[in-house]
Parts: C-alpha cells; structure tokens; sequence
C-alpha cells in the first residue's frame, strides 16, 4: 500500500516543549518539529529560527514572554527553508540574519522551496494566509558576525555546508551553549534533499570541537551535557553516512536510483527507522545522495511536482 506523500498523514498535534539550556537560553521543541531557540541578552531577546508561519511562530513568542518582557531584537535562520523562515514577519524584529549563501537560495529558490514543502507538509502551513511573502534577512554575513545583546556576545558562524550550502550556528560563548540548526539533530532523521553529503560530517565535528555543554538541535529534544551533545553529533554523523554510502556504491556502478533506495533502506531501517519523519525524509535523501555520488555539487531544485515524481517512483 502507498504511504502517504511525505507529511501528509501527520495531521496530529504535537506536545510543545520549552527548556532552559543555559542561562537566558531556551529551546523551543516539538516532538521532532522544526525547533527554534531564544537567547536573552540583558535588553533584548534573538530568536533563533522563525517557524514556517506567523501561528505558528505566535506559539514561540507565548513561550518567550512567559520568561521574559524584553523586547525581541533579532531574528537569526540558519538557513532558507520555509518551514524555518515564513513566520518571521510574527516578531516583528528589526534585524533579520542570515548568511549571505543562504539570502541567495532565497533568491534561486526560495518560491520552489515553498511550494513544495506547502505540498509535503500541510499541518505546519496552518494559517498559511498570514504568511506575507519570502523572508529576505535584513543583514547578511560571510565566515562570522557577533551580535551584542547588552554585554551578552552571540556569535554567529559558517562552519561548513551540511543541511544546505547556507547553514549557520548560533554560538553562545559566555554559557558554551550551541544552535545548530539542521547540521545536527537527535532523534529525527537529517533532511538531506539539499545537502553535502561529503562535508557534513566534518561541518559535525567543527561543533563537537567546540566542547559544548548542550545544543539546541534542529529538530528533536535538547541535548544537555556533554554525553548528549556527543551522541547527537555521533548519531548525527552515522545517519548521514550510512545514507550515502550505500547510494553512492550503486550510483557509482551505474545502478539506478530505485537500487540506491533499496540499498539504503538495507543500511538505515534496522538504525533509524523510528526517527521522527524518517519515511518522509527517505526518498530525498536517496536522491541527493545519488546525485552528489554523480558530482553534481549543487543540490537540484525541488518543486512540488518532482517531489511527486520522484516519491511515486521510490516510495509510492
């Protein structure tokens, strides 16, 4: 029996967590929902990640004055999917940031990226009609900028490409506490469909040198403590490589993208198979790792209807 295209058969909601990571840091979670972060400096407040609609990010804000008045300053995406960006006008923040690759896949792609995550995942796009258009950061950055909340510092970095070209961290160091975004997550499965696949894991283990005390993941539950910050990042790197290995062994053979499926799904099923939006993920993952197999450097751009395609072909 075909499943259901991507996300569409999770119309459920979700319990909302809201933990205190550090001090004047929290991160905001869902049961492997997009996550977003709140840094607290002394007269403000950055929000680490928009949600992917301004309801959506209104539940993010609920959580924010429960803990503080202040007001909120700066947004930070660490990169330009939708589901991350499109509740950003909710804030109302007069600095918005992102990194200069990033601000330019808003430019190339940014309205396929939409349509098609409308299609795959119809829950999170709830109150869809507010969403005002794309969220084009106000500032942009290459390598690394600070921002000063008061006398807190917040370090914002380009440590590699691993979830897109664009990806940032957000680095905490007075409380040596991490937002890393897609780079790393914990207990759901890494969306790969626009990765690298080659630099990831090493993207992975520029975080880990950092020694951090927690991380606020992209998705999945915070990770508090070093023996949880190193199995995130671990767990992280074993889910990246075992989906490539096996599709870049059949692509370089000159099998085809169903045999690099059935190929993973040998490799990643018996590890990963009850991760948070594993079987959604699958197919895109397969994809994009039989393409960069095929040195194709640059992610292809998804649209609403090669998702569809490409799903009937693979998971259908």
């Amino acid at each position: 029996m075909a499943k259901a295209f991507a996300s569409q058969g999770d119309l459920g909601d979700k319990e909302i967590t809201f933990s205190e990571i550090g001090e004047g840091l929290w991160a905001f979670t869902a049961e492997g929902d997009p996550n977003s972060g709140v840094i607290i400096g002394d007269d403000a407040v950055m929000i680490v990640e928009a949600q992917a609609t301004p309801r959506l990010a209104r539940q993010v804000i609920e959580k924010v004055r429960s803990v503080t008045d202040k007001p909120i300053t700066h947004l930070v995406l660490t990169h330009y999917h939708a589901v991350r960006v499109l509740g950003a006008s909710a804030y109302g923040a007069p600095q918005v940031v992102m990194s200069e690759k990033a601000r330019a896949m808003v430019m190339e792609r940014g309205q396929e990226d939409w349509d098609s995550e409308f299609d795959r995942f119809p829950r999170l796009f709830q109150g869809h009609e507010e969403i005002p258009g794309l969220t084009y950061p106000t500032t942009t950055f290459n390598g690394r900028m600070s921002v000063y909340l008061g006398n807190r510092r917040v370090d914002i970095m380009q440590l590699g490409r691993a979830h897109t070209a664009g990806d940032a961290v957000i680095y905490v160091p007075d409380a040596n506490v991490m937002f890393t975004g897609d780079i790393i997550e914990y207990h759901s499965a890494c969306y790969c469909g626009d990765g690298h696949f080659h630099d990831w894991p090493g993207t992975a283990e520029a975080i880990r040198s950092f020694d951090l005390d927690a991380i606020a993941p992209g998705r999945g539950d915070a990770l508090v403590g070093r023996d949880m910050v190193n199995a995130g990042i671990d767990s992280t790197i074993d889910f990246v490589r075992s989906t490539y290995r096996p599709a870049a062994r059949v692509a370089l053979k000159g099998g085809s993208l169903k045999e690099a499926w059935d190929a993973v799904r040998a490799s990643c099923d018996p590890k990963f198979s009850d991760y948070a939006i594993y079987e959604h993920c699958l197919p895109f993952n397969v994809a994009r790792a039989y393409d960069e197999a095929l040195d194709i450097d640059t992610p292809r751009i998804w649209t609403a209807a090669r998702d569809k395609e490409m799903w009937a072909a693979l998971q259908g």
